[in-house]
């Protein structure tokens, strides 16, 4: 964003010095800005996609820098799916309300998630703007690292049952199962247009405190879900981590051909 900034500043003033121009003038702010506003938007584009990050600009005028909201699409070596390619943790929520038919279509993903045993360990309590208060008491769990996530419309503290209904017995899969339904929620979410983080930065028992949670079950994750804002109302420690292109290891470090250390190529 500074380098934009500092960009931006020095075009305007090449332009100045080379015509001879005051930048006081009537002439230079009704044709130079304008056209410098053409010009800024398309560094800025080229900026975005060497730091393979894509990005809208808006709100650029000369003394507001622009305002980016920020996608990033993977740079898979192989082909994927394209909501897998899309999906990233963003952290700039919007505080407009999410549709209640959106909300639906992405637990109703959540539902549809594999489970052990067909178990479908997974349950979200869920809590929306439509009620403000019990909203902000949900946000209280959040630890300060997560302050992000009070400006989404929808938070959902995500359990999973740690035993197997029909005998009792301890089921050791109850958490892959949630992170299963999670997943499912994130690619729905972003086939609705919205983002989706999870977070693990939470106090533990007062979520369980909170919300009310039985001992049968134990408390996964919460989860902050919205439209995207722009990447300016983030602090500047997170305005930063936005604009890090993502990365993975490599597939020959996660994935061998019968034995461990042969990498699948």
């Amino acid at each position: 964003m500074l380098m934009i900034c500092s960009i931006r500043r020095q075009m305007l003033q090449n332009v100045s010095n080379f015509y001879s121009v005051d930048r006081n003038s009537a002439f230079f702010k009704a044709f130079f800005i304008l056209s410098t506003r053409f010009h800024i938007n398309f560094i800025v584009t080229i900026i975005i996609k060497i730091l393979d990050i894509k990005g809208e600009v808006t709100n650029l005028d000369e003394e507001t820098p622009p305002t980016i909201i920020i996608t990033k699409t993977a740079k898979a070596d192989y082909p994927i799916h394209e909501l897998i390619a899309k999906r990233w943790s963003a952290r700039a929520f919007s505080t407009r309300p999410v549709e209640k038919s959106k909300l639906l279509s992405i637990l109703e993903a959540a539902r549809w998630a594999p489970s052990s045993r067909n178990e479908q360990p997974w349950r979200y309590i869920i809590f929306t703007n439509d009620n403000p208060e019990k909203l902000k008491n949900a946000q209280s769990v959040l630890k300060d690292i997560n302050n992000y996530a009070k400006r989404a419309p929808i938070l959902i503290c995500a359990i999973t049952k740690k035993t197997y209904s029909d005998n009792g017995n301890y089921n050791r899969l109850h958490f892959h199962d949630l992170g299963a339904a999670n997943e499912n929620m994130f690619l729905e979410s972003f086939n609705q247009g919205l983002i989706m983080h999870e977070m693990g930065g939470f106090h533990v028992q007062r979520a369980r405190e909170v919300f009310n949670i039985p001992e049968d079950f134990e408390v996964g994750i919460m989860i902050a879900l919205g439209y995207q804002d722009t990447h300016d109302i983030l602090p500047e420690s997170l305005r930063q981590k936005a604009c890090i292109p993502r990365e993975r290891k490599l597939l020959s470090e996660i994935a061998f051909l019968e034995e461990l250390g042969n990498g699948i190529s």
